[in-house]
């Protein structure tokens, strides 16, 4: 446990200079001290957006830790959905580790452990200070990370990594923001173009005259032709011998529009979110909120979900607590729950077919549980307990009449 005294030192010591006290943080201007280079989306709003929303979501979806179904609590998770560590809630947490994720294509987080060995602490780490190395002998996975009074070195069970694609052969997620690189590049160069024709003259004039003229007599036309088009709201009057053009701007408004729409779909390509995710009204189309969130939540989110479950997983629970059946679990079902109308038909149905209690339903829809038989399951019959013999299932008082006009009608 040495090196994670001088590790839990280090940070401390890193913390207290930030904060003006001792340290000199002169060669990391610019940055910010566990955050990420904020350049490139500071300056692109289209990356902006699909970043900012798909931080906010994962960040705002439920975790929870499972045994067999059930709730329980234990320090790891405490410490994973309540308090990371002194600075930050998870919200902060999980919003900045899937930032740093898809502006850098990696994040990391130090797992720092009590003296049980139980994690008590999730430090993020700036991706620029972390690289991934694997050792050739053993062929375990360590990570160097570079801080300012020296270099330290992680197993990969002391580190969350939470990455994009890993290309051939590589330990770390590609950058989506290089992949874009082009597409950038290509957007910049028309939003210039469109801002210096827009910032150009609102009107340009060619002159032609009948004669030649000097250079003094040419400025006094010049000037003369302004101050007239100024004084006269923009009216002009073509005397006799002089004929009067108008430069035509090469500025479409519908060029800009087009690179938008190109750069927009390229971005959500590249983030793997559907083109309308960033409200572009003439990419896809869907018929409700419904179809949308569920493409959304299918190709987008089940992946980075069930990336961090499994980092959750593997390094915040021991191998005998995942023996025992513990396993982090977070919830996306929030997302899919649709409209009032559709959550009627889904519950309408799961009631009557005997795979949804009442009180699994108010649960669902933030309601207090009911005592009694909600808790029971029933099926339409119409409608009983789930484990009532069905030989002792009372008639139905119409049941019976019509039983016994029927009777009497075969008596007679």
């Amino acid at each position: 446990m040495r090196w994670l005294s001088r590790f839990s030192g280090a940070v401390k010591g890193a913390v207290a200079g930030w904060k003006g006290r001792m340290y000199d943080f002169s060669n990391w201007v610019g940055r910010t001290f566990w955050g990420i280079d904020t350049s490139k989306l500071a300056t692109n709003e289209t990356i902006f957006s699909v970043v900012s929303r798909l931080s906010n979501v994962l960040a705002s979806l439920p975790i929870k830790l499972y045994q067999s179904y059930d709730l329980v609590n234990n320090q790891a998770f405490d410490t994973l959905a309540n308090s990371p560590n002194q600075n930050m809630t998870s919200f902060e947490f999980i919003r900045l580790m899937e930032t740093m994720r898809n502006e850098t294509g990696n994040a990391y987080a130090l797992i720092e452990r009590d003296i049980r060995g139980q994690p008590n602490r999730l430090t993020p780490i700036d991706p620029a200070y972390c690289e991934p190395l694997l050792d050739t002998d053993t062929g375990e996975l360590w990570y160097q990370v570079n801080g300012t009074k020296g270099i330290f070195f992680f197993h990969n069970l002391d580190i969350i990594h939470v990455k994009h694609i890993v290309g051939s052969g590589g330990l770390k997620g590609i950058n989506p923001i290089n992949v874009l690189k082009n597409t950038n590049d290509y957007d910049q160069a028309v939003r210039e173009f469109s801002l210096n024709e827009m910032k150009g003259a609102p009107n340009s004039f060619i002159l032609t005259y009948a004669a030649n003229i000097n250079a003094e007599k040419r400025q006094e036309v010049i000037e003369d032709f302004k101050r007239f088009y100024r004084e006269n709201g923009g009216v002009l009057f073509q005397e006799p011998g002089v004929t009067i053009n108008t430069i035509e701007r090469k500025y479409v408004s519908t060029d800009t529009l087009t690179s938008e729409r190109i750069t927009r779909s390229r971005v959500a390509n590249v983030y793997n979110v559907p083109v309308s995710f960033l409200n572009d009204t003439e990419g896809q189309s869907y018929s409700s909120n419904e179809q949308l969130m569920l493409t959304f939540v299918q190709m987008t989110l089940i992946p980075i979900v069930r990336q961090y479950e499994q980092e959750f997983n593997r390094k915040l629970l021991t191998e005998n607590e995942r023996g025992q059946g513990l396993y982090f679990k977070i919830n996306v079902g929030g997302l899919l729950r649709g409209d009032s109308k559709s959550r009627k038909e889904l519950y309408h149905g799961a009631l009557r077919d005997g795979w949804m209690t009442r009180n699994e339903v108010r649960r669902w829809e933030d309601l207090p549980p009911k005592p009694g038989p909600a808790d029971k399951l029933w099926i339409s019959g119409d409608m009983y307990p789930l484990d009532m013999d069905p030989r002792e299932r009372k008639e139905k008082p119409s049941d019976s009449k019509e039983n016994e006009e029927v009777k009497g009608g075969e008596d007679s």
